[in-house]
């Protein structure tokens, strides 16, 4: 039996987003066709965004469908920084948050080497909260050269959230709008766009239990943003490409149940979390819970196993039938240190032996027992390896 422990990687879809895909699989129609079929294809796209749009208290036409939250990240801050660049030449510069995830990291590299911004990471405090004191600090010194801010709702790795309404407000003062890559914040915690005060907001489907290579990005109709792709002009023609109104159905009906129950669904996983965490806490005595003990994803609990390599301790929990993840990323094969942790201040050797165990809408208290029996002998193992290979 599979004990699966990565929700916040990707979670099983729902029912209802499955069968809500399925039943427009066999429907031909183009949405920009004018005949009956390609009509009955842009209906199916229309309420789809119309019910993403209740769910996240914005209107229709900001919901800008994409292929999913890394698409919708890098449309924000290029498309963004491009046209607020355009408007005024010295908007060169972008605020994000160093714990970022690479799918808006990497373009921000990507716009600093290619483009000229001048990216500032702002740092974090040990629980991955951002230091807003930095942020206004890099604000105030020159507003009228910072193109956009980018903080994510809640963060991949260590499930802290940030405080965006703090964000938002410090931003506002200058006019500069805001993005948040919100792909792990949805249907786990309150996320309303018009609330929030955000003018760009990231979400992927599959990790709401959708269909993969498919999300969106909320962004406000008068906040302009240049096109990645240009063709035939769908999406407020900042994203053109033929419209898949199969994956738009599944996301819209992800999208909706997820936030409908959000509530429930975290209060449920938040106890079976807390149980987890004091129950390996037990089992592994010296086990550190990492990240905000209080402003977190109800579903993630990141623990760091000191005298373990993460990797070789999530390969032995594997082979027992538990999947969970590390705290690192692998580039080229060869193990990375999580970035996420060396801004929170860890050690590269502390940074080397977190794992993420996440929760989600199939978690059970079967699952947290079964890791809960593995984890001491698996800990055992992989410190023993660990003096081995010094």
């Amino acid at each position: 039996m599979t004990v699966y422990l990565d929700h916040a990687a990707t979670t099983p879809m729902l029912p209802e987003a499955i069968a809500a895909l399925s039943a427009q699989l066999t429907t031909t129609g183009n949405a920009s066709s004018l005949h009956a079929s390609g009509r009955h294809a842009r209906r199916i796209v229309e309420e789809s965004r119309e019910s993403v749009a209740r769910a996240l208290n914005c209107r229709p036409g900001e919901v800008v469908f994409t292929s999913g939250g890394t698409e919708s990240d890098n449309l924000a801050l290029k498309g963004i920084f491009w046209s607020r660049r355009a408007e005024d030449p010295r908007r060169t510069r972008i605020l994000a948050s160093a714990v970022e995830h690479h799918a808006v990291l990497d373009p921000l590299d990507w716009l600093a080497e290619a483009e000229g911004a001048e990216v500032e990471l702002i740092g974090v405090d040990h629980a991955g909260r951002l230091d807003l004191d930095a942020l206004r600090a890099s604000i105030e010194r020159d507003p009228g050269t910072v193109a956009l801010v980018s903080v994510m709702w809640a963060n991949n790795e260590v499930g802290t959230l940030e405080p965006l309404d703090e964000v938002v407000a410090l931003a506002s003062e200058h006019r500069i709008p805001v993005h948040t890559d919100a792909v792990q914040a949805v249907g786990s915690v309150p996320v309303d766009f018009a609330r929030s005060g955000v003018d760009a907001l990231s979400l992927s489907g599959h990790k709401v239990g959708g269909p993969f290579g498919v999300g969106a990005l909320v962004v406000r109709r008068e906040l302009a943003v240049t096109a990645l792709m240009h063709g035939g002009g769908q999406e407020r023609d900042i994203r053109s490409g033929t419209i898949d109104a199969p994956a738009i159905a599944g996301l819209a009906a992800a999208v909706e149940l997820s936030v409908k129950h959000q509530p429930e669904h975290s209060a449920r996983v938040s106890v079976l979390r807390d149980d987890l965490v004091r129950r390996v806490q037990e089992a592994v005595p010296g086990a550190i819970y990492n990240g905000s003990a209080g402003q977190r994803l109800p579903g993630n609990a990141h623990l760091t196993f000191p005298g373990c390599e993460g990797d070789s301790l999530l390969m032995l929990l594997d082979a027992r039938g538990i999947e969970c993840s590390t705290g690192s990323a692998c580039s080229a094969g060869v193990p990375q240190p999580s970035h996420v942790l060396l801004a929170m201040g860890f050690t590269e050797a502390d940074a080397r032996g977190a794992l993420r165990f996440s929760l989600g809408h199939t978690s059970t208290a079967a699952d947290v027992e079964a890791l809960v029996q593995a984890i001491g002998p698996c800990v055992e193992r992989a410190r023993a390896a660990s003096v081995r290979g010094r």
